[in-house]
């Protein structure tokens, strides 16, 4: 064995040996003269959803199948679009003429009823007075019917009619005007049985409360519901353009579509793409033929019933305000006037006069608007009738201003010697009540007869729509299944 001599030092790595310094290595990248690090690139931003999606719609489009399930996407939505607005315009024309028919209008003719029935009962009251002390059984039976058709047609229109609309405010303020007009009459009775003069009075001041409070009233309301009533005939009638311009941009699209197929393939039908079209035109075809028969009874109804009646419902009032009026001349004996040029006549008079003015030029515009001779017929016969109404009256003023006020007051009321105008002013009111009901009737035959050639469009457009989207797709399904 053999040792290493004395004071050798120990070999390198000899756990005896101390290991020789080392100098710390420089980064390649630090060294003199080096470039400052560059830092990593930053990561690409998410894409969104929608991006994404016209990237691969975008992808898609470059090839057959993708165009056709594309065009076959807007076909579909194109159908539906068109049925699901044939469906809403429709629903909302055909509501609109129901209301026409079973709401505003009868809502409108029952407005007329109460303002007839209300100058109508004044009238009653007036020529009751005038028959003295115990006024004849058939004139009160007039007054009491009048009274109560107005309080029930009040009751039938509150029902019909929303809370807080000026509709109701008006029925509201007649309810309680009429009790207290009711009240003045039963007083203006009671004094004139017993002979006293204050009866007058009372039958003066009644008169006043409803030419100057209720028939005012009554009148707003027949003009509100008249408004109401146009306002639903502007709904019922236009053109549903916007389901009308849907339905010729689907029928464009399909007949675009099959022209690209036949190019394409040289076939020239495809069934589902054909069933489509077919669907489409039919509901389309029955929607402009549809509307344009329900807009022609509509406009029919207004223009030969809703005017006529209103003209009518004018002339009847003027006859009974104007009866009114004939009856109060001779209960007020002058009491009260008026200065017309400077000339003091009596005041009931005056508006008598205006009243058969305004009966004479409604009876003309009656006329004129009447397309029958059954319309016809009455108007002339209350022409005629009313003619001799002003003719009596003549000769009853002229006895009263000769001072022989009982042969006016024959005149007015009727007795054995002479024909009253009574007479008269009741052939008007039939005769006009004849020209009524003829109007209504025709009303109501024109009106439903629009609103019937509506009925089944909504849900047939809904359906047919749905069946065309259907057949669109399986047109362009029959395509596709070519390339798998």
């Amino acid at each position: 064995m053999t040792y290493p001599p004395n004071g050798s030092a120990a070999p390198p790595g000899h756990p005896g040996h101390p290991a020789a310094p080392t100098r710390p290595s420089v980064p390649p990248q630090q060294t003199r003269g080096a470039a400052p690090p560059v830092p990593a690139p930053p990561a690409p931003p998410r894409r969104t959803a929608w991006a994404e999606g016209v990237d691969r719609l975008r992808a898609a489009a470059t090839t057959e199948p993708g165009r056709l399930r594309i065009i076959g996407a807007v076909l579909a939505l194109l159908v539906v679009a068109f049925g699901a607005t044939t469906a809403w315009q429709m629903t909302d024309r055909s509501a609109a003429a129901d209301d026409v028919l079973h709401s505003s209008q009868p809502l409108s003719a029952d407005a007329a009823d109460i303002y007839r029935s209300l100058a109508d009962a004044n009238t009653a009251a007036s020529s009751g007075f005038l028959a003295g002390g115990e006024e004849p059984a058939a004139v009160r039976d007039r007054y009491e019917r009048n009274i109560r058709t107005a309080a029930q047609k009040l009751v039938t229109a509150a029902a019909s009619t929303d809370p807080g609309t000026r509709s109701a405010e008006t029925i509201k303020k007649l309810n309680t005007l009429l009790p207290q007009y009711k009240g003045l009459i039963e007083r203006a009775r009671a004094n004139n049985r017993q002979g006293f003069p204050l009866g007058g009075a009372y039958l003066r001041y009644a008169n006043e409360k409803m030419q100057t409070e209720m028939l005012p009233e009554a009148e707003n309301l027949y003009t509100t519901e008249n408004e109401r009533l146009r306002d639903d005939y502007d709904a019922a009638t236009p053109y549903p353009w916007i389901a009308i311009a849907f339905g010729v941009l689907a029928l464009a699209a399909l007949a675009w579509a099959q022209r690209r197929n036949y190019r394409l393939t040289n076939r020239v039908f495809n069934h589902g793409m054909l069933a489509a079209t077919a669907a489409s035109v039919v509901v389309l075809l029955w929607l402009v033929v549809g509307h344009t028969v329900a807009r022609s009874g509509l406009n029919s109804s207004y223009d030969d019933g809703v005017r006529s009646l209103n003209v009518l419902h004018d002339a009847s009032i003027a006859s009974l305000k104007a009866r009114g009026n004939e009856n109060l001349t001779l209960v007020s004996r002058g009491a009260e006037t008026t200065s017309v040029n400077g000339v003091s006549k009596d005041k009931y008079d005056v508006d008598f006069e205006k009243q058969m003015d305004l009966l004479a030029k409604k009876l003309t515009a009656a006329d004129a608007l009447a397309d029958d001779s059954a319309g016809r017929t009455p108007v002339n016969g209350a022409n005629a009738s009313m003619k001799e109404w002003l003719k009596r009256h003549g000769e009853a003023r002229d006895e009263d201003d000769d001072g022989n006020y009982q042969r006016a007051l024959d005149k007015i009321i009727g007795s054995k010697e002479s024909k009253p105008t009574s007479e008269c002013f009741d052939l008007v009111d039939q005769n006009l009540d004849k020209a009524l009901t003829h109007e209504q009737r025709q009303f109501s035959a024109d009106a439903g007869g629009g609103r019937d050639a509506m009925t089944g469009l909504p849900a047939g457009a809904a359906l047919l729509a749905v069946l065309a989207a259907a057949g669109a797709v399986l047109g362009i399904g029959r395509r596709l299944s070519e390339y798998r």
